[in-house]
């Protein structure tokens, strides 16, 4: 079955979109994403694959997660994400511990955004939320983000504790692509309920990055977002 969907994958390959999103995704030396090999898939077609493959099995998903081809990874995590909505509660321990275990192979963001939430995040919303602090408080920018952006999913619940709490943690974030991620959870959570967003905004817009303080006003009217950014 692995070979099967490394064939599948290579037949959907398009260079001219792997050079596009070469590019976007930051891969030249230096760049967060050096390393990462792209075949040109858009996300869609990797979409389907899981129906023909959602019986694979996490060793087949294990070698698909480690390969450097980022379509094999992303696609390993949608056949993942199947998996765990279709288990019971042992089973899905089994994927959640599954991803924690990879979390150096969930390596870029989008793979990071396609899943954690709905996996981590899903799995945690009425568990400890320990693993969360800890991941917040790693030295891989992947897990930090891992960690913040699990919490959407108890965001779309109305809950924002652990929300609040990460994106505290990481105000002093040095990596852009935290800021961009806290900016985006407190922007999710004024979509719901913006006095909870403006009380933490109002206690820490001065120390936050400029990035992350952008993104969570970006929603605001003209005249609110100039009051935050002139702090």
């Amino acid at each position: 079955m692995l070979n099967q969907i490394k064939n599948d994958l290579q037949k959907l390959g398009n260079p001219k979109l792997a050079k596009i999103l070469s590019r976007f995704f930051k891969m030249g030396k230096g760049e967060y994403g050096y390393g990462d090999v792209f075949l040109g898939i858009k996300v869609g077609p990797q979409r389907k694959i899981v129906k023909k493959y959602s019986q694979a099995t996490l060793k087949d998903l294990q070698k698909l997660l480690s390969s450097k081809i980022h379509e094999e990874r992303l696609t390993s995590l949608f056949i993942l994400i199947d998996k765990y909505k279709k288990a019971d509660e042992k089973n899905k321990k089994e994927v959640v511990d599954f991803y924690l275990k990879n979390t150096k192979n969930i390596n870029n963001w989008d793979l990071i955004d396609l899943s954690a939430g709905k996996i981590l995040g899903n799995y945690l919303l009425e568990k400890d939320k320990s693993i969360l602090y800890k991941l917040a408080k790693s030295n891989s920018v992947w897990e930090r983000r891992i960690a913040i952006i699990s919490t959407f999913e108890f965001i779309r619940n109305n809950k924002f504790e652990s929300t609040l709490k990460i994106s505290e943690m990481l105000l002093e974030d040095k990596h852009d692509l935290v800021h961009k991620a806290v900016g985006w959870m407190l922007r999710e959570i004024g979509k719901r309920n913006q006095a909870v967003e403006e009380k933490f905004l109002k206690k820490h817009c001065k120390k936050m990055p400029r990035t992350m303080l952008r993104y969570a006003i970006e929603r605001f009217d003209e005249s609110k977002r100039k009051y935050y950014l002139s702090k």
